[in-house]
């Protein structure tokens, strides 16, 4: 289990240190703090299109950096041999693929818990249809320069990584400004309870993604990795209306079943609709969207052990 543990924490403190991590959250910040200013003038619908606008592009940009901290941190150390290094110690290979599996997971919900942060903060920022509230405003681009300037000050100083310590300053001060709204701002017309329950839904389809971007990260470069994930999570959209239908045929009937069981199916997480026209979201609907991801990574996780148990690296047969 000591193995297992360190392996996690390296691997966390690998992908958070990678530019493109901080680059894409940074980046999604930026664009989740600008759409109340984008929606002004929209007639009635300004806070249902910051909401739809902020849950996707924290769901998109989170189901990117997955795929490229699988990339990264699985097929870059098996790439230059370092996955034989560590195997030449005592860690198995179900430890190091679980290890990276936690790890990556790790890192990939503290990204998508920046983001949602900051969807609360700029549901705050969006009063209503013909204005926004200033302060909230800059204050919130005051804090992303605050994350940028500590990690520069780091790295001039003390020759810390410029992406880790800016995103761990994220972590400090995007949920500060955020409770800060949350305890002085007057309510949005949106409940912030579903709002919660809808951005925690986009972290399990986050960390499910996460999990199937490390299964193949074991047999397959970035591009090949990122291609087959972006193809799984099209099918995944409209796995409904592709696979929830009768035929004629049995055996067609049978696949699409299997289709629809072994995709996941994203629609589950994305409740931004419910969201905008205040329909409640049941707290056993959060519990059962968790059973699922759960079963989910489970059965992912095992599937990478599987596949990592039988894969050659340089003639390493450690079991």
């Amino acid at each position: 289990m000591f193995n297992y543990f360190k392996i996690s924490i390296n691997t966390f403190k690998e992908s958070v240190r990678e530019p493109i991590y901080f680059l894409m959250l940074l980046a999604g910040l930026i664009l989740i703090g600008s759409y109340p200013s984008a929606a002004l003038f929209v007639f009635s619908e300004q806070l249902k299109l910051v909401v739809d606008s902020s849950m996707a592009t924290g769901l998109i940009f989170g189901l990117i950096v997955a795929v490229l901290c699988a990339s990264h941190t699985v097929a870059r150390e098996m790439r230059n041999g370092t996955v034989l290094l560590l195997l030449s110690k005592p860690v198995y290979r179900w430890t190091f693929i679980l290890g990276k599996i936690t790890g990556i997971g790790a890192a990939v919900t503290l990204f998508t818990l920046l983001c949602n942060l900051a969807t609360i903060t700029s549901v705050f920022i969006a009063t209503d249809q013909f204005r926004f509230d200033m302060t909230i405003f800059f204050s919130y681009y005051g804090v992303l320069i605050a994350i940028c300037a500590v990690g520069m000050i780091f790295n001039f100083w003390r020759g810390s990584s410029f992406p880790e310590i800016s995103t761990y300053a994220a972590t400090l001060l995007i949920p500060i400004i955020t409770a800060v709204c949350i305890l002085t701002q007057e309510r949005p017309t949106v409940s912030l309870t579903d709002l919660s329950y809808a951005l925690v839904l986009l972290n399990f389809a986050v960390i499910a993604m996460s999990t199937i971007s490390v299964v193949f990260a074991t047999r397959l470069d970035i591009v090949a990795n990122l291609s087959l994930c972006t193809t799984v999570f099209f099918l995944g959209l409209v796995s409904s209306y592709l696979f929830q239908r009768q035929t004629d045929s049995e055996l067609l009937n049978a696949l699409f079943q299997f289709c629809y069981a072994v995709l996941p199916n994203w629609q589950y997480f994305w409740l931004a609709d419910a969201v905008a026209v205040n329909r409640p979201i049941p707290f056993s609907y959060v519990v059962d969207s968790l059973v699922y991801v759960v079963l989910y990574v489970s059965i992912c996780s095992m599937w990478a052990v599987a596949i990592f148990q039988n894969k050659e690296i340089a003639g390493d047969g450690r079991v």
